[in-house]
């Protein structure tokens, strides 16, 4: 079956990176879709990243010139490279592909 693995969540300050890792497994990772949404307390989850099985990517405006998405196919992992992270930032950070969803990692983003 189809299993989605977040890590690379934690702790940073205003202003700080981090890189979310997502290992995927059970279905053939290179021809689908993968996305990163996220989930802050209170409000509804919301798309990131999403990286098409060719390559494209598109970002929610909030993220746009601070995040990256990229994959390897090799690894069956998709990333988001996370820069000059913002409080706002802070969330639980979800792996997706077609119907599944991975179990989250947290990141707060806090001086």
């Amino acid at each position: 079956q189809v299993q989605l693995v977040e890590s690379g969540g934690g702790l940073v300050q205003p202003g700080g990176s981090l890189r979310l890792s997502c290992a995927a497994s059970g279905f053939t990772f290179s021809s689908y879709a993968m996305s990163w949404y996220r989930q802050a307390p209170g409000k509804e989850r919301e798309l990131v990243a999403r990286i098409s099985a060719g390559g494209s990517t598109n970002y929610a405006d909030s993220v746009k010139g601070r995040f990256t998405i990229s994959r390897d196919n090799a690894k069956n992992t998709v990333y988001l490279q996370m820069n000059s992270l913002k409080p706002e930032d802070t969330a639980v950070y979800y792996c997706q592909t077609a119907s599944s969803w991975g179990q989250g990692t947290q990141v707060t983003v806090s001086s």
